[in-house]
């Protein structure tokens, strides 16, 4: 492996987020801070308990994988967007660095990226309400296993996007309500029967329900399953940049 090269695009990447440290850092703790004082203090005040856990608490893990995604699929997105749109993505590619190495490199950086936020929000989290984690090790599993996952799902749409309408277009309109209807800040047995049936074709619901039981040990389904559903994203999103590579799918001329 290159490890050169991949050290050189992972810290290529790194340096561009230091360069807007108010857009990728500082950003995530104000918008936490108003999600504590909006779901936590007003409705919070008249929902005082899900499922046994006080309200301000249950909403962590869900304020968490929001950012986790939308970072995720922004950092990474853009992160391969940008090179292909100026061109530089070709010398990149004419360079001996296989598309594992290029991918290593953007994907790693994004991911490490929304790491950071997920950690910024957690200690956020921390001056608002008594954080408590049950399961330490599975937070921090779950944490990773998303970062990666969904930044290989930007990597996807950014590879895919051909301007900068559609690079928005599937996080805008696909990913973010997913988020707020995959049980971010309330538990899928508060809904009526037909909609928990619903809600369980959302592939977001495994996400937060595997993170929210790290926490808390409350979940909506299984932890086996959420894990399975999470890894199972990353094979699927690993194929699809691995056929879009050998095809050469939206990168040659």
């Amino acid at each position: 492996m290159n490890t050169q090269a991949v050290k050189v695009i992972y810290k290529h990447e790194m340096l561009r987020a230091w360069e807007t440290l108010l857009q990728s850092f500082v950003s995530p703790v104000l918008s936490t801070s108003l999600y504590f004082v909006v779901f936590g203090s007003a409705i919070g005040s008249r929902i005082q308990q899900v499922e046994g856990v006080p309200y301000g608490l249950f909403i962590v893990p869900g304020l968490i994988m929001l950012a986790l995604l939308t970072h995720s699929i922004a950092n990474a997105s853009f992160g391969i967007f940008f090179p292909k749109f100026t061109g530089t993505i070709y010398e990149v590619m004419s360079a001996p660095v296989s598309f594992f190495e290029i991918l290593i490199g953007y994907v790693g950086a994004a991911a490490t990226k929304s790491l950071i936020i997920g950690l910024i929000i957690l200690a956020t989290a921390g001056f608002f309400v008594p954080l408590e984690i049950a399961h330490p090790f599975w937070m921090t599993g779950f944490l990773v296993l998303t970062c990666i996952s969904f930044s290989l799902f930007g990597f996807i749409i950014g590879l895919w996007a051909d301007n900068f309408e559609k690079l928005q277009l599937i996080p805008l309109l696909i990913i973010t309500p997913l988020v707020f209807l995959g049980g971010s800040f309330y538990s899928v047995s508060m809904l009526p029967p037909a909609w928990q049936t619903v809600t369980l074709f959302n592939p977001v619901v495994y996400l937060i329900s595997g993170f929210r039981w790290s926490f808390f040990e409350v979940s909506d389904v299984s932890v086996g399953l959420s894990l399975f559903m999470v890894l199972a994203f990353l094979v699927v999103c690993l194929m699809v940049v691995g056929w879009m590579f050998k095809t050469g799918y939206r990168l040659k001329q």
